[in-house]
């Protein structure tokens, strides 16, 4: 009975509008999904205190517990709270932050999670949190990583190879069997070819009339390189890399994966020497890259200089690998196999375009571009008689 009063003393309320969402405005509704944001903020960083103190008092041992218990999570999420809630003790501008709402929670646990990797300007980041959204400030926490690194991002990369790990655990959920992995971007992108050649070759021999989901042909081109590693071997694993030429010097500088993850120096050497060079020229409208209608899906050099021009999903970011060459003027209209006619999507935004009306822009100062969704089909005041077109189950790549 004490424990139960204990409790209610220090039951946390808020209060929460009773009216219908969808009775709100598209302003009111925005604004309420931004007060969410801000009290979830405020929240997590009262429980880091909690979760601090009690870690003071009795260990991080005792303290996971403690959290399995009062929050119900699993042993590793309890574990990444109290390693989480640790480095954010000496952060104080993020703590602040996050106190006061101004910062999302994940964005205080990626400065943290920076924090223990090695030095970073914490003010600068804590303001930058402010206002960018989680996957353009997980770039910049990266970018200030490498800059803040006195050995070329070497000892960043040299780091996240030791913080290599993978399980495999059957799902107390539904029985299912699931794989992960964490490795360096180097490695990692070269298993993302790998699966996503392998998955590329599955969709060229099914059935166009009985298509698996990409996620279905994901998981089996894996099965097939795992466990068939004769029959299921990928045709091409090529690392794309690109690096500037130093004219003055004579060397190459800022080298980079597709997707713009920077690669030290002296990895780019050691890749030069176990990997062939294919220097590549994208400029020019060679043969390769400008096709005309002399073919419909695009070719391996077209997805390098995409890959290079677009770094990833132009609709999400994702990674070059899971993602497709979309005609921007449809090839059925009369659409072109040319460079500047296509852009790289992942296969969620494709269907976005293909079935939700959403439209490809490009930016007339960056020449960026980007994915942008249809017209308010019930705008706050006028009328817009924008409809989807009909749902179309068959994307070519």
């Amino acid at each position: 009975m004490a424990k139960e009063a204990v409790t209610r003393a220090f039951e946390v309320t808020l209060q929460i509008p009773v009216s219908d969402p969808t009775d709100m405005s598209r302003d009111h509704r925005r604004a309420a999904l931004a007060s969410v944001r801000r009290a979830e903020a405020r929240l997590a960083g009262w429980k880091t205190r909690l979760i601090n103190a009690e870690r003071d008092q009795c260990g991080e041992g005792a303290t996971e517990l403690v959290l399995r218990d009062a929050l119900q999570v699993s042993k590793r999420d309890a574990k990444q709270e109290v390693d989480t809630a640790a480095n954010l003790s000496g952060l104080a501008a993020t703590w602040r932050a996050l106190e006061s709402g101004e910062i999302p929670q994940r964005h205080a646990w990626l400065i943290a999670k920076a924090s223990s990797e090695g030095p970073i300007d914490e003010s600068v980041l804590a303001e930058a949190a402010k206002h960018q959204p989680y996957d353009q400030f997980a770039r910049t926490v990266r970018q200030q990583q490498r800059e803040l690194s006195d050995d070329d991002g070497q000892s960043i990369l040299d780091g996240q190879c030791e913080r290599r790990k993978a399980g495999v655990f059957e799902s107390r959920e539904d029985g299912m069997f699931v794989l992960s992995g964490e490795y360096d971007p180097i490695t990692g992108n070269r298993i993302a070819l790998a699966i996503s050649d392998k998955e590329r070759e599955l969709w060229r021999k099914e059935d166009p009339k009985k298509r698996r989901t990409p996620q279905q042909r994901m998981a089996d081109a894996l099965a097939e390189l795992i466990l068939e590693p004769k029959s299921g071997r990928s045709p091409r694993t090529a690392l794309l890399v690109i690096a500037d030429y130093d004219a003055v010097h004579r060397e190459l500088a800022n080298a980079r994966l597709c997707d713009g993850t920077p690669i030290p120096m002296g990895e780019l050497r050691r890749l030069a020497c176990d990997a062939d060079i294919l220097p590549g020229v994208f400029r020019a409208k060679t043969q390769e890259l400008w096709l005309g209608r002399k073919r419909r899906i695009a070719t391996e050099a077209q997805r390098a200089a995409l890959a290079l021009r677009d770094k990833g999903c132009i609709g999400c970011d994702a990674n070059p690998a899971w993602c497709q060459a979309h005609h921007i003027q449809p090839w059925s209209w009369g659409g072109l196999t040319n460079l500047d006619n296509l852009v790289l999507v992942c296969a969620r935004c494709h269907h976005n375009i293909h079935d939700d009306g959403w439209e490809v822009a490009k930016c007339p100062s960056t020449g960026r571009y980007d994915l942008r969704p249809p017209p308010d089909p019930f705008p706050e005041t006028g009328v817009d008689t924008y409809r989807p077109p009909q749902r179309n189950p068959v994307l070519l790549r």
